[in-house]
């Protein structure tokens, strides 16, 4: 099977399956018992393949990864309680004190604020556009390590400069990484940049139900680990291209413990199935809604959506992914009232978090990036009138219709 959707809704019965079952069953089991004491010693050792503790393996979790690892083109995948937590142990894996990070300076709101945590802690991170590699470029200093990038921001949907970024990551031996939660695997795959490592929050697109918190990072397969100097020599055991990803398992997530449940594993596989027809709606929607709020002189003031022609990367948008997303925002004109128009809106829901089948509006200076203060903002370019949309599954016609009466209330 060579289509997207095929590989993914038939993934679990490619390993086989207990009794027949399509789907890949919950496993709700903490210890895994073994009959021979040395057969036990042997999986604990990574001899044998098997399951020790739910903290670290689970089969459901396992079935899980393995959808995702065919998804993104991988070798490997590990998968967590949360799509932070899957970035935050991944850092505290593969990072020690004194190294440095080149990130873009456009990042969801909670991933900054790790950022700046850890930089608090032992390491320097450097926040950069990223929409130009040479200002990643200039960045580098002899101590980095790693460069991490989303594909799309949220809010504004600025898109890195990620084909460039990648041949100067491969060009200097730094781990390249690649947050492809915006664009889900559907609309993009980084291997084709050349990423080493791809984080996915599994509680978004993939998923796309808006029941089930999840993150993943997967292993692409083109960094070379036997040159990167903090992977311990208890992980350097087997072919040297899974010694990242088995030390972000068996260091991060042992230590860390912040593991997927397996009926989190189970709800989000299911969803994963219709990733693709869920995303070709929502990022037809998002286009039309996007010309519709162009179309609004009087009451929009700008609109962000990488599928319109205004968009500063629409061009690089085009090569890189199969559609420009799902997610757009606005500012409104300084004489609407943002309160007002938002709380006239009817079918959409004034809701956080992205990817659900439901279209969601938040205003993003006074929520989710309310923490970081009016200076940032102001550096971010994130306007008080701005609200961004998270695209769903709904009739356009019945969205455009909400937004006009909207409009016309406020």
């Amino acid at each position: 099977m060579k289509g997207f959707t095929s590989k993914i809704v038939h993934s679990d019965r490619q390993d086989g399956i207990e009794h027949g079952a399509v789907h890949k069953p919950v496993h709700d089991s903490v210890a895994f018992g073994y009959d021979d004491a040395e057969e036990l010693a042997a999986v604990f050792q990574g001899v044998h393949s098997g399951y020790t503790y739910g903290r670290q393996v689970n089969p459901t979790v396992t079935a899980l990864e393995n959808k995702i690892t065919a998804m993104e083109q991988g070798i490997a995948t590990v998968c967590f309680g949360t799509g932070m937590a899957a970035i935050g142990t991944t850092m505290f894996a593969l990072l020690r004190d004194g190294d440095h990070v080149v990130s873009s300076a456009f990042l969801f709101g909670n991933t900054t604020s790790l950022f700046n945590s850890f930089a608090q802690q032992g390491f320097g991170v450097s926040f950069v556009d990223a929409t130009n590699v040479d200002n990643v470029a200039a960045a580098l200093t002899p101590n980095t390590r790693m460069v991490f990038v989303e594909t799309i921001a949220n809010p504004r949907t600025q898109i890195a400069d990620l084909q460039k970024i990648g041949e100067l990551c491969k060009q200097r031996g730094l781990i390249y990484v690649v947050d492809n939660t915006i664009t889900s695997p559907y609309l993009f795959q980084p291997v084709s940049v050349g990423a080493s490592l791809v984080i996915n929050s599994l509680t978004k697109y993939i998923s796309g139900h808006g029941n089930v918190l999840g993150g993943a990072v997967t292993e692409l397969g083109l960094f070379d680990w036997s040159a990167f100097p903090n992977i311990y020599d208890n992980y350097k055991g087997g072919e040297s291209a899974r010694w990242g990803i088995t030390q972000i398992r068996k260091k991060g997530l042992r230590d860390f413990g912040a593991a997927l449940s397996a009926q989190s594993a189970h709800d989000i596989s299911k969803g994963a199935e219709t990733l693709a027809l869920r995303m070709d709606r929502q990022c037809a929607n998002a286009q039309a809604l996007a010309e519709f709020l162009r179309q609004q002189s009087d009451g929009v003031d700008a609109v962000y959506y990488p599928g319109l022609e205004q968009h500063p990367q629409q061009q690089r948008c085009r090569e890189l992914f199969k559609s420009p997303g799902a997610i757009l925002s606005f500012e409104l004109s300084p004489q609407r009232d943002i309160w007002r128009f938002l709380n006239a809106l009817k079918v959409v829901i004034k809701s956080t978090n992205l990817g659900d089948n439901r279209t969601l509006a938040i205003p993003v200076a006074q929520t989710i990036y309310h923490e970081v203060g009016a200076v940032v903002r102001k550096e971010m370019g994130i306007a008080d009138t701005l609200i961004r949309i998270s695209l769903g599954i709904e009739d356009i016609a019945d969205l455009i219709e909400d937004f006009s009466q909207a409009f016309a209330q406020s």
